[in-house]
């Protein structure tokens, strides 16, 4: 009588754990793209926070009432937020002036920048940086 042994042979092993490992690193590939489109999806949701944030600031004002003078480094300004949206990205600014502010944080995984303005518009810029922009054209371009 012929005994057989049941089982797998070392060529069925090795293939089945190829294909696990295929499928694994798909799989991480696609994660990790999600993980860097969320963290710019905090990016924006914080510079659309800042900007809501900054209106309230104008109406609240009392050092220098509707006026966004201090907004960017006052007490109850945007810098929480510019700084929350540049800890996610790798970095960020915030400009103001008593008529108008801009602040931009970095994009993850060299995407840009992210700018939001006293105009209310957001979106993605050209500028690398709020600090150095001049008086009357702080407006995201």
């Amino acid at each position: 009588m012929i005994k057989k042994n049941k089982g797998f042979t070392l060529i069925e092993l090795l293939v089945v754990i190829a294909i696990i490992g295929i499928l694994s690193s798909v799989v991480l590939a696609s994660l990790n793209s999600a993980r860097s489109k969320g963290a710019n999806a905090a990016v924006k949701s914080n510079l659309a926070n800042a900007r809501a944030q900054a209106e309230l600031f104008y109406d609240s004002n009392t050092a220098a009432p509707n006026t966004y003078t201090g907004v960017c480094t006052g007490a109850g300004g945007i810098t929480q937020n510019i700084s929350a949206a540049g800890t996610a990205g790798s970095g960020s600014s915030c400009v103001s002036s008593a008529t108008e502010w801009l602040g931009i944080a970095t994009l993850k995984n060299s995407e840009g920048y992210y700018c939001v303005d006293y105009t209310g518009y957001s979106g993605t810029t050209t500028k690398t940086t709020a600090t150095g922009v001049a008086v009357g054209s702080m407006k995201c371009i």
